[in-house]
């Protein structure tokens, strides 16, 4: 047989050109995640053999994909790059935030560590204002039991909006409880129900008068509220991704130029620039994430994560 984009898994990016089966009948699933939290040890028992790999159309990146059969439903899994944010700063992390933002999976899983919670919600939470069809998968639930820590899973759900499911991949331990999770959420959508971060009145003004106008030219299914933050924050590299994906540039529509130009000016009277706007998004961010693991994570050993929190103030 000789190689074909199905064999090499090329076109990762667009999953939904490379079905094998009625496109009706699968359901295209990404599995995001920081590097190191069990996100390929995750795909591996879910996929089994059924594995294709390949490059990422014009990126020297290489992912993969696989079948997945729950119930009577086939689902196509898309491993992609492990990261830390949706701000991306490498040819990976670029590849999974256009994945995730523009890439229309069904439903978007973040697989999180159970052992340092905190640190992953940073890539939930940016996960669910870009959409509410995501699922908290928060793996390596049997190395936080040895390290004498405890998540309340209900409560995480209820305070994020979203399904959170504990696995433990290397055994295969809840991986049909995630299954069930998946399906549910693709299949029939809640109400969304998933956590907004506020970032203060003055970004928030800014924010509601340039929405109107990204909405009116934007599709469905991309969240203008999302668009607006990253217009206002000018983020180069991201701004180019969604030009082509839309193959319009957003920065030259007449009404939306005049509403980022107005927005500008309302931050700047603020004295919040571009140059501390991300800064101010990015704190508020780490606080609620500090809030929400406050809340649902329990230690009984003290000190046991000194080191990951050196790594987290690191990292953020």
């Amino acid at each position: 047989m000789g190689l074909t984009g199905r064999s090499t898994g090329a076109g990762l990016l667009n999953c939904r050109g490379i079905h094998t089966q009625n496109e009706s009948e699968q359901l295209i699933v990404a599995l995001a995640g920081n590097p190191n939290v069990g996100k390929s040890t995750l795909f591996n028992g879910l996929t089994g053999l059924n594995q294709h790999t390949g490059n990422w159309p014009g990126k020297t990146v290489t992912g993969a994909r696989g079948i997945c059969r729950h119930k009577d439903k086939s689902y196509v899994m898309v491993d992609i790059p492990g990261t830390y944010s949706l701000m991306a700063n490498s040819a990976e992390e670029e590849v999974a935030r256009d994945f995730i933002c523009f890439g229309r999976p069904d439903v978007t899983v973040i697989v999180a560590d159970a052992t340092c919670l905190e640190r992953n919600l940073n890539l939930a939470l940016q996960t669910t204002e870009v959409t509410g069809r995501v699922v908290l998968c928060v793996n390596l639930m049997d190395e936080a039991k040895k390290k004498k820590i405890s998540i309340d899973l209900e409560l995480l759900s209820r305070r994020l909006g979203i399904p959170a499911v504990g696995t433990s991949a290397r055994s295969k331990k809840g991986l049909d409880a995630l299954m069930e999770a998946i399906a549910a959420l693709a299949e029939e959508p809640p109400a969304d129900k998933r956590l907004r971060i506020t970032y203060g009145d003055e970004i928030e003004a800014a924010v509601s008068l340039l929405k109107p106008a990204v909405a009116d030219a934007l599709p469905e299914h991309i969240d203008s509220r999302w668009v607006s933050l990253r217009l206002l924050e000018g983020d180069v590299k991201l701004l180019a991704s969604l030009s082509s994906h839309l193959s319009r540039d957003l920065t030259v529509d007449p009404g939306i130029s005049q509403k980022l130009e107005e927005a500008g000016a309302l931050l700047n009277h603020t004295d919040i620039g571009r140059d501390n706007l991300r800064d101010m998004m990015v704190t508020r961010i780490v606080k609620t994430c500090e809030s929400v693991a406050r809340e649902v994570v329990t230690v009984k050993k003290e000190g046991y994560a000194e080191r990951d929190h050196r790594i987290d103030r690191f990292l953020t």
